[in-house]
């Protein structure tokens, strides 16, 4: 399985180098909310290694391979968790050494990242799985032409998950941490099982 997700950053090799300038161009200007960004980041880079396997048939490709389609849909969810600690891990390295932070690594920002991300994957990827990457893509376009509409003409979105945000990060119950830390986890899992249905189900 490791080989499976080692393919998601070979596939990707010509463009990491592109990830890194520009987290780096987003560090140097002062970005207000590293959440966001490691967020955004690990789900481009996600959802790119997802939709190479769609190109030119690479599902027929892989699994005329020894993997059952457990493993396959498996290594994207592991996959997915790596990527994510990675990318929060440099986002946070790259914050210190540049803007010379106090705290190298702050916790609570980097679970809060990886929640997001694994909460974003639960839908995205057994929607994925039932449907083409093509169809994603122009849902999420919509979603998001409807975001830009309510934050200018409705509700001030962005205030109020920042507001969100702000409250997670302030909470000292560490009961509140684990309870949210469970029920993204059964999320995840439940997520997980259901791609593995949907997959073993599709025709290729």
């Amino acid at each position: 399985m490791i080989n499976l997700i080692l393919k998601d950053v070979l596939i990707q090799k010509k463009i990491i180098l592109l990830y890194i300038a520009t987290i780096i161009i987003y560090l140097l200007a002062g970005v207000p909310s590293l959440i966001f960004l490691g967020f955004l980041y690990s789900v481009i880079f996600i959802l790119n290694a997802f939709a190479y396997d769609e190109k030119d048939n690479a599902n027929i490709l892989l699994n005329s391979l020894p993997y059952t389609r457990k493993e396959i849909v498996s290594s994207k969810y592991i996959g997915s968790l790596i990527f994510t600690t990675i990318f929060v891990f440099m986002i946070y390295v790259g914050d210190f050494l540049i803007n010379g932070k106090g705290d190298l690594f702050i916790w609570k920002e980097m679970l809060l990242i990886i929640g997001l991300v694994m909460v974003a994957i639960s839908f995205i990827f057994p929607i994925s799985y039932k449907f083409k990457m093509q169809y994603l893509l122009i849902a999420l376009g919509v979603l998001f032409g409807i975001y830009m509409l309510a934050i200018n003409l409705l509700v001030p979105i962005n205030d109020i998950l920042r507001e969100l945000a702000r409250k997670f990060l302030t909470l000292q119950e560490m009961q509140m941490y684990f309870v949210a830390s469970i029920t993204v986890i059964i999320l995840y899992v439940g997520s997980w099982l259901l791609s593995i249905y949907i997959y073993k189900r599709r025709a290729f």
